[in-house]
This record gives structure tokens, sequence and C-alpha cells, in this order.
């Protein structure tokens, strides 16, 4: 495979989530495979709802346009509710990869049921709507949520990291799955640790995005520009968005 350069893009503004991140992806990548990550500037310090996917999908497009411009092979959008992932694909020439569609495909390849294990219980419900979208709804068994807010994950104390692994627990246990999809970029660092512990596949998705924009790259695929995710149709915009396409 030829060298492939991807953008890791962390649409929260924690600048240590986006060094984990980086760290847990790097780790899984190919020989040759450059990866750097960003963040924006401006928004929302975590992700846990439908406006801060808000707020962080136009940090999302900005970052792609900076990606698209430095000429990189790939992006991945390193937040479990895939923000702007649709809309990020229009604006990018090349592929565009959400972590939590990554997971569920992942997952799909090693077993036929898995569960999802993420951080608040509001969040299950964006969760459940990606099922849906993508079309894995029947194929997981259960939703969890550690009842945690995602910057506790690296608050040093352990206990988000404790209640994931006991959720998972719960999951191999409980749910009848062959798989365990990890609902948050945050827990990226911990899915080959569960996977040995639990002796079943536990996918983190930032390390599934990696994979797969490896995979697009050798195979020379990228996003169609044939119908609605060809270029957004060019237009002036005005204000904060000028310039954005």
């Amino acid at each position: 495979m030829t060298s492939c350069c991807i953008q890791l893009i962390n649409p929260n503004t924690s600048l240590s989530m986006t060094e984990r991140i980086l760290t847990a992806a790097r780790d899984v990548a190919a020989p040759g495979t450059d990866i750097f990550a960003v963040c924006p500037e401006e928004g929302a310090p975590s992700i846990e709802g439908h406006f801060d996917e808000a707020i962080a999908a136009i940090g999302v497009l900005q970052r792609i346009k900076e990606g698209r411009e430095q000429g990189v092979d790939g992006h991945v959008i390193a937040c479990f509710g895939d923000p702007g992932l649709l809309a990020a694909r229009e604006l990018a020439s090349a592929p565009v990869i959400g972590i939590a569609e990554a997971a569920m495909h992942m997952a799909m390849l090693v077993a036929t049921r898995f569960t999802v294990v993420t951080t608040l219980p509001r969040t299950l419900i964006i969760a459940r709507h990606l099922l849906q979208q993508y079309g894995f709804e029947r194929h997981c068994a259960r939703l969890r949520a550690i009842d945690l807010p995602v910057l506790s994950l690296e608050d040093g104390s352990g206990l988000a990291r404790r209640k994931v692994r006991e959720q998972c627990l719960n999951a191999k246990r409980e749910d009848g799955v062959g798989a365990i999809v990890l609902g948050c970029a945050g827990m990226a660092d911990l899915a080959l640790e569960l996977s040995a512990e639990l002796e079943m596949p536990v996918i983190d998705g930032v390390s599934a995005a990696v994979k797969l924009i490896e995979s697009l790259h050798g195979m020379k695929l990228s996003t169609s520009k044939q119908g609605d995710l060809d270029f957004p149709v060019q237009k002036e915009l005005s204000g904060y968005f000028k310039g954005l396409n």
C-alpha cells in the first residue's frame, strides 16, 4: 500500500482528549500511514447531545476544508454521534469515516449481534437513531450507558474506565452478543485491554475508522461525487460561514 495521510478530527475542543485519540489511532496504523489530529478552536469541550453536535458540525467542516486543502487521503470524525458526517462527505475530496458507523460495520464482520457501551443515558437515543440510519438496529442487542459525562474518561479518577469495564462484563453475561462497540472516542484506548480480558471483540471506532480509510486508500476509492454527495452547490456564504465551502 502506498503511504496514506489521515486527518483525525476530534469535534470537541479538548486538547488532551485529542492527543489520547491520536495515540490510539497511531497504535493500529499500518507502516507508512501518517496520522495527525486536530480539533476546533471554538465549540463545546464535550459532545453530549443534539445541541453540542450542531455546534461541533461546523468545526468539523472547517477542519475538513483544511484537510482537503492539505491533500490528505482521508478524514476521521472522532465522535460517536458522527456529527456533520454527510455534509463532510460533500465537502471532502477524500473519504470521510465517522467512528460510530465504522465500529458498527466492524462489529458485523466478526459477530452477528453487538452491544453499544456509551457515556450518558441521553446519548442512547442518538445512538439508536444512528443504528436506524445505518441499518444496524436489528443487530444491536442493547445500548448501555455508564451514566458519567465524556470528560470523566480523562479526569484521572479511573471511575469512568471502571464503569466501562463493568458494563462490558454485564453485556457479555446478559446480552447474548458476540461483540461490544465502545460508544465514545474517549474510550479508544480501552478496546485492546477489554478484548483480551473478555475474550471477545471490543471495538473502538477510532481504530476501525483508521483501518477503513487505509483500505479505501489502498483500493483507490473515495466518496462518490455522483448524486447527493457531490461537492456543495457553489454560492456565496456570509458572516461566520464565509469561505467555508
